[in-house]
């Protein structure tokens, strides 16, 4: 296996591109599904037009996320950085896989007990989200600037290339029996099937690139604890002058990271109040009587 020293930088940072597209499509992966259902809740107004889907799902998906959260912020230097990430993108297609299970087992048809399933779906996508967003940003902060602006660029674009894509299969079966759910059904086997490629990327393809193993190297050799996994799997391990060098490096506590990034808590918890006094909300609710009819 090869090593890399401290002091060794990639030659003209190999496989960067590359590494940038990989965390575009991370980007766009860690809010596909959750999207996809709330794109799809036209879909679910038709089934279960009593349970208020757009607000009880996103009720229930908000909590899930922020307490799975809080309790891998407390945790996070315990916990593997690969295995973390490889949980959120598993449970992702697991759970888009499960979605569209419930659909084809049902027959597309309502009642509380399919409800009670896609809500508990509802529930591992906050987990999900919760386990992969937070580990990627996290992992992609030790590496070049361009690879997190990447990933966030990929989550900013979910939501405009899911709604374009739901609007295209919308349309591919609007004239067709049973459309609606025909149209469903292609959607989510779009985006569950992109859900199991991301995984293989970030599995096999991104933590071999030379730019990726050095940067990660780079953070081990500097006292991170949770890379060690992203190592091997890029086929490096670390000699004893890098190892030694890790542990001059003395992580701060959780109460003194807290206390100086306070900034970025409060705005955290500004930003999930302001969520959930919005989305679920009036303003969100499919009132079915506006111009566009079923287009939204």
């Amino acid at each position: 296996m090869k090593q890399y020293s401290q002091s060794e930088a990639p030659r003209r940072l190999e496989g960067k591109h590359l590494g940038m597209a990989c965390c575009w499509a991370l980007g766009l992966a860690t809010l596909v599904t959750w999207n996809c259902m709330l794109t799809i809740e036209d879909y679910y107004y038709k089934l279960f037009p009593n349970y208020h889907p757009a607000r009880l799902l996103t009720l229930i998906y908000m909590p899930f996320a922020v307490v799975s959260m809080a309790i891998l912020t407390y945790y996070e230097s315990k916990i593997d950085t690969r295995k973390r990430n490889l949980s959120g993108l598993i449970l992702f297609f697991l759970s888009s896989l499960l979605l569209l299970l419930l659909d084809l087992a049902s027959s597309g048809k309502g009642g509380i007990g399919n409800f009670i399933g896609i809500c508990a779906i509802a529930c591992s996508f906050g987990v999900a989200d919760a386990l992969l967003q937070g580990g990627m940003v996290g992992d992609l902060f030790f590496m070049c600037p361009e690879f997190l602006q990447s990933y966030l660029a990929g989550i900013a674009a979910s939501g405009f290339l899911i709604s374009a894509l739901r609007l295209l299969t919308k349309a591919a079966f609007e004239k067709s029996p049973d459309g609606l759910r025909k149209g469903v059904i292609l959607f989510l086997v779009i985006s569950t099937f992109f859900e199991f490629l991301c995984i293989l990327v970030y599995a096999f393809l991104f933590p071999k690139l030379p730019i990726v193993k050095y940067y990660r190297l780079k953070a081990s050799t500097e006292g991170s604890n949770t890379v060690s996994a992203d190592l091997a799997a890029g086929g490096i391990h670390i000699n004893h002058g890098d190892e030694n060098e890790a542990k001059l490096h003395e992580r701060l506590s959780n109460k003194e990271l807290f206390f100086q990034n306070i900034d970025y808590a409060v705005d955290l918890i500004l930003i999930f109040v302001l969520s959930l006094s919005i989305v679920p909300g009036f303003i969100y609710e499919d009132t079915g009587s506006h111009q566009l009819h079923s287009c939204i």
